[in-house]
């Protein structure tokens, strides 16, 4: 049965309790602190842009996210209850549409949790969406997700092109290694792994042996895949939709 318009989960702000304030303020004071060094530069811009609305000081209002989101690059949040299937996933991102849930762990859960939440959603991943080649480059991502639907060998590669760059992406600037994805600029755990893991392997992007490296959601990244430029990210998949056809 379609979903009603009552139906469809939205953010109740007014639900947050006083431990949802002060395990949000911990959460995003401790990332800032860790990313200020290490995260691209873009990021911490975009992050910057969007204070007050993204502030440690308080959760965020996905009503007032939305609205810097569009006036950008017509992109916004959708709220959902949990993980959506490839497909419906694929398809938001087409519309512009980037999904978060609206729960936050709890103090038992502030280093590692298996099921993304709101400060995952929101704080990994929003910023860059004030960028327009990453914008672009989500948008051209979800198209062809759309595009190739029943194609389960080429949605593998699309779920492995969004794994290693918008969830676990890296790039060099100035020739020093930078974070930017998601999975990363969200954790501290996989903050510190990159930089102190002398195991993990940082290689040149190249999206075909992108789209070839198989991955897992439940272990720290061993293997990353740096860009040089937001720009170039979206040349690698406007090419590789001129090239599927």
């Amino acid at each position: 049965m379609p979903t009603t318009i009552s139906d469809k989960p939205v953010q109740k702000y007014d639900a947050y309790t006083a431990t949802d304030y002060r395990i949000w303020r911990l959460l995003a004071q401790r990332q800032t602190e860790a990313l200020k060094p290490v995260a691209a530069a873009e990021y911490l811009r975009c992050l910057n842009e969007l204070y007050p609305i993204l502030s440690p000081e308080h959760p965020p209002r996905f009503s007032d996210l939305s609205r810097a989101l569009r006036e950008a690059h017509g992109w916004s949040i959708e709220v959902v209850k949990g993980f959506l299937p490839v497909d419906e996933f694929f398809a938001l991102l087409s519309r512009r549409r980037f999904c978060s849930s609206t729960w936050l762990r709890n103090e038992n859960q502030l280093d590692y949790l298996e099921e993304p939440d709101m400060f995952h959603d929101i704080f990994g991943h929003i910023p860059l969406y004030l960028n327009k080649n990453y914008a672009d480059f989500a948008q051209q991502l979800g198209a062809l997700g759309v595009k190739y639907a029943g194609d389960e060998h080429k949605i593998t590669k699309l779920q492995r092109l969004y794994w290693f760059t918008i969830e676990f992406g890296v790039m060099r600037q100035r020739g020093e290694l930078k974070v930017y994805g998601a999975g990363i600029c969200s954790s501290p755990q996989e903050t510190k792994h990159i930089f102190e893991n002398k195991e993990v392997q940082v290689v040149d992007f190249d999206l075909d042996q992108v789209m070839a490296q198989e991955f897992v959601i439940d272990k720290v990244q061993m293997k990353y895949f740096a860009i040089d430029s937001f720009a170039s990210l979206y040349s690698a998949v406007d090419a590789l939709a001129e090239r599927w056809g």
